[in-house]
């Protein structure tokens, strides 16, 4: 996530269908700018699916340029969640309400939100189709649908999550589940998982890893947990740069990294974790837990598998400079749905809506695009309750850092600007579609130093 853009442990932010307690249900719908209803009208000059971060941003930046009345999003879900912060509500630093808005709040005004669910696409006829067979059509149309989380295809998930000593970050539903299994380890080993598949905020699986233990420190528990690092990858990071600075805190920290592990079942009656090892196919390796952190295998939004817009695994097929889409010149890709060979997180969002921003104003005028998206993306990388490495990089895998200083470093005032600055900065700016991530801020501050 970014040092000026919106920082993630998860990244194109997609709403959860209903909160863990019940009190967060009564949230009050002051300030609400449009009531959610069946589609107004059948048609859109600009049709948004998906009311994530990036449909959210990119509707308040089109609601600009075409007015209101003319842009809709397609989104089912009445709470919005801001997912970054999710890393410190699993390990007890913020509360899970702090994370969490009324979609109708955060949907800019003028904009129509349907509240329903995409069942099929066809760009060919420039419509989709929702829920009750329901037809929108539209002129142009941006795909934010998002990442999808599949726990069921570990077996003995998520059924598993009613046991106690396992918990997961990437669901509201299991969030707190992690803190209250961090407070509850006794004695034992403490394994944290990374799939086999592409996931959103790819530090999140080691963030609350850190955070495991520097808590167990503080408690005089450390010396008791066996803490295991299980990931599907080679390395402990993509970006060599924050990947050497990693691998020294997990020496200093006594960590345990399995590289080439899979999580491929959980037997939580047992307390039990089952990996496959990657390198050697069949081969199965069996560790009891006394605290499990989950890190669930994801993938494409069902609706987009074997859709036309979609590529052959069912990622959204877009131009990775442009965000056009590769077929159909009036469709266009933001976020974790996207074929994008970048990072998925919410930084990255940021800095492709300003791109995609002159993107589609140059296509409504039937010009082509100039601008380019580089693959910004960035993760802050909690290594304590006050401590982050700032990673930012390209798609290059090369750091494209903020700051003229060395981000691979752990900093106090990067901490406080994930924990505290970055929330602010998100419900304030991006949401409301006046942060395109911090490439201008990026260029001031070095012209500074020259």
């Amino acid at each position: 996530m970014s040092a000026i853009g919106v920082v993630s442990s998860c990244s194109c932010l997609r709403p959860g269908v209903w909160l863990l307690k019940p009190g967060m249900q009564k949230m009050s719908s002051f300030g609400l700018h449009t009531a959610a209803r069946c589609a107004a009208k059948d048609y859109y000059e600009v049709l948004v699916l998906g009311g994530g971060t990036g449909g959210i941003t990119m509707s308040a930046r089109m609601k600009r340029k075409v007015g209101a009345g003319n842009v809709a999003v397609v989104e089912p879900s009445e709470t919005h969640y801001y997912q970054p912060l999710w890393t410190l509500v699993g390990g007890g630093a913020k509360q899970l309400a702090t994370s969490a808005r009324p979609t109708g709040s955060v949907m800019p005004k003028g904009v129509e939100w349907i509240k329903s669910r995409v069942t099929a696409l066809d760009p060919d006829k420039n419509c989709v189709w929702l829920e009750n067979d329901i037809k929108i059509s539209y002129k142009y149309l941006i795909i934010s649908l998002g990442i999808s989380l599949h726990y069921e295809k570990i077996k003995g998930l998520p059924e598993g999550f009613e046991h106690p000593k396992i918990g997961s970050n990437y669901s509201v539903h299991t969030v707190e589940k992690t803190w209250k299994a961090l407070q509850d380890f006794k004695e034992g080993n403490a394994i944290f998982t990374f799939p086999n598949t592409p996931v959103k905020c790819a530090g999140a699986p080691q963030k609350i890893m850190y955070l495991s233990e520097a808590y167990w420190r503080k408690t005089g528990k450390r010396s008791r947990a066996n803490i295991m690092f299980n990931t599907s990858l080679g390395v402990i990071f993509g970006v060599k740069k924050y990947a050497d600075a990693l691998v020294e805190i997990i020496k200093e920290r006594n960590i345990a990294v399995n590289y080439k592990r899979n999580l491929v079942e959980v037997r939580a009656d047992k307390q039990e974790a089952v990996f496959e090892n990657l390198e050697k196919p069949g081969v199965t390796e069996v560790h009891q837990y006394e605290m499990l952190h989950v890190t669930p295998p994801m993938g494409p939004p069902d609706v987009l598998i074997n859709s036309p817009v979609s590529d052959e695994i069912g990622w959204v097929d877009v131009d990775k400079e442009t965000l056009q889409h590769k077929k159909y010149p009036n469709v266009f890709g933001i976020g974790d749905c996207t074929n994008l060979p970048t990072s998925k997180t919410a930084a990255a969002v940021a800095a492709q809506s300003g791109v995609l921003d002159q993107t589609i104003s140059l296509v409504m005028k039937n010009q082509l695009p100039t601008k380019k998206y580089d693959g910004y993306t960035s993760c802050p990388l909690v290594t304590g309750y006050n401590k982050v490495i700032l990673a930012e990089f390209d798609y290059n895998a090369q750091p494209l850092e903020t700051f003229p200083i060395d981000q691979s470093k752990e900093r106090v005032t990067m901490y406080h600007m994930k924990a505290d600055m970055m929330p602010l900065l998100y419900w304030n700016a991006l949401l409301k579609g006046y942060w395109g991530g911090p490439a201008p801020v990026r260029k001031l501050m070095h012209l500074g130093l020259k």
